[in-house]
């Protein structure tokens, strides 16, 4: 059957698009929970340049509210100290030898309600963003039966298919949200 220049797999990548946006955004919310993700904006002032933290440590996490960090060069201990501490993420370290501890603070029950606000409006973002691809195939398919490229059962089945599919990553959005609100207040 004919579908004219309509790809519902392209409009499912987009989709996905949208829900790797809003994947990325829910693990930048710091939750009070250790990752060494945390680390990652942090650039050190090494051997005459900026280089990424992990390029000079190993970073691990070895209790849920700790970060360790393991400098392999004796020498840039202090550098790596000072660039956890100018990075503004509001961790102090704790340094013996070579290792620096990280102490994750509790966050307060406030804290944690900004929190869950900032995530609901990531996933609005990202539901509004699905809900534009929604639009522009359904308005590909109703160009496609205006132009009589399609049939009018063709027009309604593949505006059923991205209906469908826009109903599946809504939900996976929805269920990402419960999931981070669970962990932000439950931490």
């Amino acid at each position: 059957m004919p579908t004219g220049n309509f790809d519902i797999n392209e409009l499912k990548r987009r989709m996905q698009g949208a829900m790797q946006s809003l994947k990325h955004e829910l693990g930048g919310l710091r939750t009070g929970r250790a990752s060494a993700s945390m680390l990652e904006p942090v650039q050190v002032d090494a051997y005459g340049t900026h280089m990424p933290l992990n390029q000079l440590a190993t970073i691990s996490v070895p209790e849920p509210r700790m970060i360790s960090v393991q400098v392999w060069d004796k020498s840039m201990v202090k550098a790596v100290e000072k660039a956890i501490i100018d990075s503004n993420l509001g961790l102090s370290p704790a340094t013996e030898g070579q290792v620096l501890r990280l102490r994750i603070p509790e966050l307060n029950q406030e804290r944690r309600k900004e929190l869950v606000k900032v995530a609901h409006k990531y996933a609005e973002a990202a539901r509004v963003a699905v809900r534009h691809v929604r639009r522009d195939g359904l308005d590909v398919v109703k160009k496609l039966e205006k132009n009589h490229e399609i049939s009018e059962d063709d027009q309604e089945r593949l505006a059923a298919d991205v209906q469908k599919a826009t109903d599946g990553t809504i939900a996976e959005i929805d269920q990402m949200l419960a999931a981070k609100e669970k962990e932000i207040l439950t931490v």
